[in-house]
């Protein structure tokens, strides 16, 4: 465990150890589908799927913002419709239920559109019997990689086995991201987290170019 940041130079170099984390703790893996979460999480995927020797593809979940303040969760959903909510965050703003519906029905509808964008109309890979890897650059909060795992471990056929790897991410994160999938792969468990941006020399945005890139068969 590193006592400051600046542990990769970019989400590549953070995918390929990652993705060797992951194949010394879970042994053999089977078969893969390695999903990443846009943007970022999908460039540190590709390299984890090349080491598994595993399939790639992208799992698309949206912040769901408070209406006056964007930037604080509310909670998140997946283009399928899974949601998760900041249970605090709800009970500090008094949304009413219908301004709450709003919220997560506008941010699922964007979710479905980036994810249409980013597959390029390629329909999703298959889930049942294979062991899923949850991918991001980095966690904060986890609502995000919440929903994504929630979604997985609800999914019929779902998945045998779900996992969580990420570079870095906060151990209180970790910790309840643990209670809904089968392993959390971290490399990085900082005593003290201020922003996954610290942990890269290189954080320049991944645009949705680069990932229908990635994804391309």
């Amino acid at each position: 465990m590193r006592s400051r940041g600046r542990a990769w130079r970019d989400r590549r170099e953070a995918g390929e150890q990652l993705g060797a984390a992951v194949q010394e703790q879970l042994g053999d893996v089977g078969d893969v589908l390695v999903l990443g979460l846009p943007r970022g999480g999908v460039a540190v995927a590709a390299p984890v799927a090349a080491a598994l020797g595993g399939e790639l593809d992208v799992l698309v979940v949206r912040k769901a913002g408070v209406p006056w303040q964007p930037e604080l969760a509310l909670g998140a959903v997946t283009a399928s419709g899974h949601r998760v909510v900041n249970a605090e965050v709800a009970r500090r703003i008094r949304l009413g239920d219908a301004e709450v519906e709003v919220v997560f029905a506008d941010a699922q509808a964007a979710a479905e559109q980036r994810q249409r964008l980013l597959r390029g109309g390629r329909p999703a890979l298959r889930l049942a019997g294979r062991t899923v890897v949850l991918v991001d650059d980095g966690i904060a909060t986890g609502a995000t990689m919440r929903a994504a795992a929630e979604l997985l471990a609800t999914a019929e056929p779902g998945p045998r086995v779900v996992v969580v790897a990420v570079p870095v991410g906060p151990a209180d994160t970790v910790d309840e991201l643990a209670e809904v999938v089968d392993a959390v792969v971290a490399l990085e468990i900082p005593a003290t987290f201020l922003a996954v941006g610290e942990w890269y020399d290189d954080f320049t945005q991944v645009e949705d170019a680069d990932v229908r890139a990635l994804l391309r068969p």
